[in-house]
């Protein structure tokens, strides 16, 4: 057997698998999420954009004081479109290139994107295609970002970090609707051309900061570079590369990446496909289940209806009559998102994954049906005329107490849907599918979105579907539907390893999930337990 060998520690205690956490190294797992802004700046400003009339003009002609639905439509989804082809691609890439590389081609797609958007003077021709460029940057980034803090975040935070990622959603969010808001008045190009530029940050400061970040250690392994995964877990871990603990990590990691090559051998591109949808569908821990679970979960996000809210809530809103202040409702919308996130900071490593995605989809739905039920009946869809012909609710105070509703529903949303269903798919997939069933999933979340931003104007709008108020009826129905969804399938990944949600996940159910324990760690079954060397030559690499 060929020398060269690096001296690997293996543990049979499940609890000593990791280091602890420090600062340094939860500074650096929390800058990854920044990539949320992305996603949430982009499907932000496009909400206030529609409304301004200089862009209205620029789109529809002089004299027209709003979108048409198929154009409101296809500018607003368009993003979503490119942004589902950009995370599959991802998936591909990443599996070549390294988790890194990718976030980073995505960045600079996405500013190509914006430039697009940004040179946008009339027509549908520059917006549209910024926007669809620029949605494949976000693919890029919003599919590999999961994949990348779910690989070097450690276990006992994990989900508090990759909460992180849809806190920055929130905040980009805020911030487009904030620079909505400070731009809606104005008379010239600078009312949509504003908010479309300052995207050109996020991608500069993400670019920069992934530059000075380390490769996925999984990665690495996966890729036979165990010296490089070594010195990249003794930075991520703030620990020497000789400490037990690295050696241990590594060593599981190894023992895992071993373990599931014995049940999913590499089979070339088109084998590494087929093999996210092999095994059985009754089977718990099958591939399949794995890859419908990522993606169904991510679809099932999308039917809250949330994107409702923070796509079309001022053209909404505006159309009602009911609200003076259509902006500014949604801006107070927008802050309730982001206060709301951080409670799942502490709720994702205390309460579940599990339990937050059950509460949080029946919190959704009794908001939302009560918000369908008083516009029915005193609320958004009774209305009259006033002298000067504008459109006047019948009972304001009705109308306030559902906007009070649509808040407590996006707190609902905020603390438990919204970034449970980002921690669970990082988390599902085994390392030799993590890459592509991430890119799934992600594409699954694109997909419905796309869908969700292309028929909402078509079910609200007052020439089209008209249905005001009770498209609320709509999203609290599918938000039972999560409710049901949740209860039966998701399983409780809280605290474990990457590599222990693969055990629990064959050794039970996710109604009895919550009560799993790992007894034994992978370098243990694999008979690695004690000091082994990993060994190097130009043909193999094997444990000796």
């Amino acid at each position: 057997m060929p020398g060269g060998g690096v001296a690997l520690h293996a543990t049979t205690d499940v609890n000593r698998i990791e280091a602890p956490v420090t600062l340094k190294a939860y500074l650096m797992c929390a800058f990854a999420a920044f990539g949320g802004i992305f996603f949430g700046f982009d499907s932000g400003y496009i909400n206030g954009v529609t409304g301004s009339a200089v862009f209205i003009h620029s789109i529809e002609g002089d004299g027209v004081s709003a979108l048409t639905s198929s154009h409101n439509s296809l500018i607003v989804s368009i993003l979503s479109a490119g942004t589902f082809f950009g995370a599959l691609i991802a998936g591909d890439l990443a599996e070549w290139y390294g988790r890194r590389p990718v976030i980073i081609a995505g960045c600079f797609i996405y500013m190509i994107g914006v430039i697009l958007q940004a040179a946008h003077s009339s027509g549908l021709g520059l917006i549209v295609s910024g926007r669809l460029i620029a949605g494949f940057g976000v693919g890029f980034v919003s599919a590999i970002i999961i994949l990348y803090m779910s690989e070097i975040s450690p276990r006992k935070v994990r989900g508090a970090l990759v909460s992180g990622y849809q806190f920055c959603i929130t905040i980009g969010l805020l911030l487009a609707s904030c620079v909505d808001y400070a731009t809606e008045n104005r008379n010239d190009t600078g009312s949509y051309r504003i908010p479309i530029c300052i995207q050109f940050a996020w991608g500069i400061i993400l670019a920069t900061g992934l530059f000075l970040l380390p490769e996925s250690p999984r990665y690495l392994v996966k890729k036979g570079n165990v010296d490089r995964a070594r010195h990249v877990l003794s930075r991520l871990r703030g620990q020497p590369p000789s400490s037990e603990f690295i050696e241990t990590e590594l060593t599981e990691i190894i023992a895992n990446h071993e373990f599931e090559k014995n049940l999913i051998p590499d089979s070339g591109y088109w084998g590494s496909w087929y093999q996210c949808f092999s095994g059985g569908l009754w089977t718990s821990n099958s591939n399949l289940r794995k890859t419908i679970l990522g993606t169904s979960l991510q679809m099932m996000q999308q039917w809250t209806g949330v994107n409702f809210i923070f796509y079309f809530s001022t053209p909404f809103l505006k159309s009602t009559g009911a609200i003076s202040n259509s902006f500014l409702t949604s801006i107070i919308f927008t802050i309730v998102n982001v206060v709301s996130t951080p409670i799942s900071f502490w709720t994702m490593e205390h309460v579940g994954r599990r339990p937050v995605l059950i509460w949080g989809a029946a919190g959704m739905f009794f908001c939302q049906i009560i918000v369908g039920a008083i516009g029915d009946t005193i609320g958004f869809n009774k209305t009259h005329l006033d002298a000067s012909g504008n459109t006047i609710a019948n009972n304001i105070a009705a109308v306030n107490a559902q906007v009070a509703f649509i808040a407590i529903y996006i707190f609902f949303f905020a603390s438990t849907w919204g970034p449970a269903a980002w921690v669970c798919i990082g988390e599902i997939f085994p390392i030799q599918i993590r890459s592509r069933g991430v890119a799934l999933s992600t594409a699954s979340n694109w997909l419905w979105n796309t869908i969700i931003a292309v028929i909402t104007p078509y079910m609200v709008d007052s020439d089209k579907g008209n249905l005001r108020s009770n498209v609320f009826w709509v999203w609290g129905g599918l938000c039972g539907c999560c409710w049901l969804y949740a209860y039966l399938l998701v399983p409780e990944t809280m605290g474990l390893s990457l590599e222990q949600v693969d055990q629990m996940m064959a050794e039970t159910t996710p109604r009895t999930s919550a009560k799993w324990r790992p007894t034994k760690t992978f370098a243990s079954e694999m008979g690695m337990a004690g000091d082994h060397k990993l060994v190097h030559d130009d043909e193999h690499k094997e444990l000796a």
